[in-house]
């Protein structure tokens, strides 16, 4: 796609309830869809298939010749995106696997510098990992190989891949799903008309009809997302959007992320005064359902209200916090955000004391609808390191005092609001007057 294009999601909805025997036809293709992917996870998501999950034209081969999709009578349209969602899948665990190893070897004192870079080099290198799992000797390409044979006569080659082995062994999952609950279509397979959708199903040349709620109609691959208890599909379309432009959008913004305020920015404007108000309100919930159901749970009181409640909640609070975004995108007109780094999630959980307001904090959701929003708008967001930058004087860089939402320098006396103090530290860090990221 172009570069000033992005790619967002959008939903569509059925405006009446599906019939039941056409909801049983869909979660049909749901469950072969199913099947499809954990018969992909159980053959090739171990050791032995990581030489055919690149590109994944061999795994598409071994598909085709296995007659998994004549047996089953499944579509092709369904069955190959089945395969294919399901091989992303398996490249993503492996991803996941070589980064926790890639931090094991980092934090492993008994290794020497080599030892790292060699590590570190068979994790990069996907033919190397991979000749190295499945014990076969390593050969790569010729520019490769040389780079390999001067890293490996510093080490003890065997050591060391008996090392990664264990580690993969140990922390590599092959994946399984239980879950039924919806499938992708390919553009054949489905054809708008009529206000509604038509979906191919299993019986040939047969399809179901499901109006929608809007008139928009789509060619891209979508997803379906079955409710059949509620006898309701969310279809998840992929949309490319032009990314829009503003010649007045030239400020340079340092902002704040706060849990009671959302927003406070260099020059002191605050924008999402109230959400802390509709935390602590829907944390306060949160607590008071949590005590009823810890009381009657010996008879099984269920959970369908609740978390129908909570999502109430939760679209509440989402609402808010996109309208406040927009308002500070139309008030600062920013050319450039700066904000702090979020910091890598604990090794260990969630700390427990954090009380229920914290813990339903929306900083992920805020941060993830402003990264989504300046991309559309041509906005840069520049992420700066946060250590003690609530602390510092903004004046003269000595630590301070915060006390009740003030910030008091000792030194200089200068005094300001305290977010407003960090935000302005956040620009000045991210303006190169301090230390980056």
């Amino acid at each position: 796609m172009p570069k000033d294009t992005i790619c967002k999601t959008v939903r569509q909805y059925n405006k009446t309830p599906i019939h039941i025997e056409d909801m049983k036809k869909l979660q049909e293709i749901a469950e072969d869809y199913r099947k499809v992917k954990n018969y992909v996870y159980a053959r090739f998501g171990g050791i032995g298939g990581l030489s055919k999950i690149y590109p994944g034209y061999t795994v598409q081969n071994e598909m085709t010749g296995s007659g998994l999709r004549i047996s089953m009578g499944m579509p092709s349209v369904y069955f190959y995106l089945a395969v294919f969602d399901a091989l992303g899948d398996i490249k993503s665990q492996w991803t996941r696997t070589k980064s926790k190893v890639i931090n094991l070897v980092g934090r492993n004192e008994n290794f020497t510098p080599e030892d790292k870079h060699y590590l570190r080099f068979l994790l990069k290198i996907h033919n190397a990992f991979e000749q190295v799992l499945n014990g076969k000797p390593i050969e790569l390409k010729k520019d490769i190989q040389r780079q390999y044979d001067l890293l490996s006569v510093n080490v003890d080659t065997d050591r060391l891949h008996h090392y990664l082995c264990r580690q993969v062994r140990k922390y590599h999952a092959v994946q399984h799903t239980d879950k039924a609950d919806g499938f992708s279509i390919a553009e054949r397979a489905y054809r708008y008309a009529d206000h509604g959708i038509y979906i191919s199903i299993k019986e040939k040349r047969k399809r179901i009809f499901i109006p929608l709620t809007d008139n928009n109609q789509y060619k891209s691959q979508l997803y379906v997302k079955l409710y059949p208890e509620q006898g309701n599909v969310e279809i998840k379309v992929p949309v490319h959007m032009a990314v829009r432009s503003h010649e007045d959008y030239v400020k340079q913004v340092g902002i704040s992320v706060g849990i009671y305020t959302m927003l406070t920015t260099d020059e002191g404007h605050c924008y999402g005064e109230q959400l802390g108000r509709y935390q602590i309100e829907y944390a306060d919930w949160i607590r008071t359902q949590t005590k009823s159901y810890n009381r009657n749970r010996e008879q099984n009181p269920g959970r369908k209200k609740y978390h129908a409640q909570k999502n109430r909640f939760e679209e509440k609070l989402h609402s808010y916090i996109n309208c406040e975004l927009n308002r500070f995108f139309r008030t600062e007109k920013p050319r450039t955000i700066y904000l702090v780094k979020l910091p890598r999630p604990q090794v260990k959980g969630a700390n427990k004391v954090i009380n229920n307001t914290v813990a339903q904090w929306q900083r992920g959701y805020i941060r993830k609808r402003l990264t989504q929003k300046c991309k559309e708008q041509s906005i840069e967001i520049i992420e700066v390191l946060g250590k003690g930058i609530s602390k510092e004087c903004i004046s003269c860089g000595a630590e301070g005092e915060k006390s009740n939402g003030r910030f008091f320098c000792p030194i200089c006396g200068y005094e300001a609001q305290e977010k407003t103090n960090t935000a302005r530290n956040v620009k000045k860090r991210g303006q190169g007057d301090g230390v980056l990221y």
